[in-house]
């Protein structure tokens, strides 16, 4: 179930005018932007971004930029400057590079950027949002693998299709096309072939195919001179269902699961698959995994912090607060309290469900 708390009639011309008004003059009323978008399912969101571009002739998510991290972009902007003019004199010493890195660094990890990332990914249609999700995670020098899997694996065969035909119009070019394009090997032929599918979304399974499966997944999982062509058809492109009767019974054979089975072969296209695999069996415990990962130790990785939590607002969030608060003894919006602040932490605990 989802977390937000949206009334059911709300008016996107008044919300427009709140959002101008808290753009208007010295500083940004960031609380009254949150008090708004924070509220407002994808339909309502939509209904904004059209009354702001027809009232103002603005777009919403340029303005949003423009405001929140203002500070950010002239800092950029001024260490692009003082980098240019080096570079123009042939000199750049060892100490100004150092200390570009430095200030670049903690821009970025300042809660107005931060805060604008969030609101911009919200403010976007799920389809959009998701196809700029999947482009960022595939130009990253190493390409982000279950960034593209939570997309591919845990959205319905519709869901996905809306995701392509988003991603196409926004970059021109097809999601298979850049996910061939930026990754290599036998990771991109399953990649390939996930992205590619449209799965059937229905009940019915063949219990007896999900046997002989079963039995052909662990002898590739075993095999480690296979090209796994058998592993890869299997996965990207059984039905859900179909897959979750192809697992219980290669628990019930071999009398481990098949997570458990593929983490005993270390290698980096196991470990995808394996990722694959728990987005679809349980998509509420994977994205509780996701948060733990992104809040313990010292750092948080507010990308995926950011991620989990905007794209399962209106899905699942409900379920995964509870899951995360069985398995870690504490709740999802103390954790995040606790490793965040400012408007950053006020708009993620909003997404949350917290007035």
């Amino acid at each position: 179930m989802a977390t937000i708390i949206a009334p059911q009639h709300a008016c996107p011309i008044e919300d427009a005018a709140i959002i101008k008004k808290a753009c208007v003059g010295w500083g940004t009323d960031e609380k009254a932007i949150i008090s708004v978008l924070a509220h407002r399912n994808a339909n309502q969101l939509r209904q904004i971004r059209q009354a702001y571009q027809d009232i103002y002739h603005e777009d919403l998510i340029h303005q949003l930029k423009s405001e929140i991290s203002g500070d950010f972009e002239a800092a950029m902007e001024y260490l692009k400057e003082r980098t240019l003019k080096n570079s123009q004199e042939s000199k750049i010493s060892k100490s100004l590079t150092a200390s570009i890195l430095r200030v670049r660094w903690y821009l970025m990890n300042t809660g107005s950027y931060q805060t604008e990332r969030a609101m911009c990914h919200w403010v976007l249609d799920p389809h959009d949002r998701e196809a700029v999700l999947a482009n960022t995670a595939l130009k990253r020098a190493i390409p982000d693998y279950p960034v593209i899997l939570e997309i591919a694996c845990t959205r319905s065969p519709e869901e996905l299709l809306g995701v392509k035909r988003a991603y196409q119009l926004r970059y021109k070019h097809a999601f298979e096309e850049d996910v061939a394009s930026y990754t290599t090997g036998k990771i991109r032929n399953f990649l390939f072939a996930v992205v590619s599918a449209y799965r059937y979304d229905g009940d019915e399974i063949d219990d007896k195919t999900a046997h002989s499966e079963a039995k052909t997944l662990h002898n590739e999982i075993q095999d480690s001179e296979s090209n796994h062509e058998e592993i890869i058809r299997i996965i990207s492109t059984r039905s859900k269902q179909q897959l979750k009767a192809t697992f219980n019974h290669f628990k019930d054979i071999h009398g481990t699961s098949i997570t458990r089975g593929l983490q005993g072969a270390s290698n980096e296209f196991f470990a995808i698959i394996r990722v694959a695999i728990r987005c679809m069996k349980n998509p509420p415990k994977y994205f509780a995994k996701v948060l733990r990962n992104a809040i313990k130790g010292l750092g948080t990785d507010e990308d995926a912090l950011t991620r989990a939590i905007v794209t399962r607002a209106e899905v699942d969030l409900k379920e995964i607060k509870e899951l995360y608060k069985q398995r870690n003894n504490i709740s999802l919006e103390e954790a995040i309290a606790g490793d965040t602040s400012g408007d950053y932490k006020a708009f993620l605990l909003a997404l949350l469900g917290n007035e």
